[in-house]
């Protein structure tokens, strides 16, 4: 049967969901459209499709355990050289993001994995394109502002065409709620919402 390529993130809500994929899209990424705008909290992991039920069952318990936090979005970075990274910076709610993916991945669940660098959460808006059109990203979205409150995070599947689809929300407390939809035809609601 093999393997499922998962990703657990937090979605960024309307209307700036879909402002950053058309952004990112028009800097001429190509994978922009079949990624929703994001912020990893455990990045694509292989794993075996028998393990899903444990997998969504330790979600559910992080979030049952967590509670909405502020985020904030302004600004740019970027992981260059090192590398082809630019991202808007998260300049509210970034330590709520690094306790929530040491929860996902804690030793303890299904979805231990060592990280390739250390982790720390962005909003990824071009990855491996020309270096003019990184510069531009980096400058074009230097005045970038958004601000919400986190109150989930999503479990979601790459699938066989590169595109990641929503397989569950998670939000936080425990209760079931709504979750802000990103409205990107790839981030399909979530049959059973997960309270993180």
């Amino acid at each position: 049967m093999g393997t499922v390529t998962l990703g657990v993130s937090i979605a960024v809500p309307e209307p700036y969901g879909s402002l950053l994929q058309e952004r990112r899209a028009g800097f001429g990424d190509p994978a922009a459209h079949g990624i929703p705008t994001h912020v990893t909290l455990l990045p694509p992991t292989e794993a075996d499709p028998a393990l899903l039920p444990a997998i969504e069952a330790h979600l559910a318990e992080v979030a049952k355990a967590g509670r909405p936090f502020p985020m904030r979005l302004s600004g740019t970075g970027t992981f260059r050289p090192v590398s082809p990274v630019v991202f808007v910076k998260i300049v509210e709610g970034a330590v709520a993001c690094s306790r929530l993916q040491q929860l996902v991945r804690d030793e303890s669940g299904p979805l231990v994995r060592e990280l390739q660098f250390s982790y720390h959460p962005h909003v990824t808006v071009a990855h491996g394109i020309a270096e003019e059109a990184m510069d531009r990203a980096y400058e074009e979205l230097a005045d970038f502002d958004a601000s919400w409150t986190c109150a989930a995070f999503s479990l979601y599947e790459q699938g066989a065409d590169g595109v990641w689809r929503k397989l569950n929300s998670y939000v936080f407390g425990g209760g079931v709620g709504s979750v802000p939809a990103q409205g990107s035809p790839v981030d399909e609601p979530a049959a059973t919402p997960f309270t993180p």
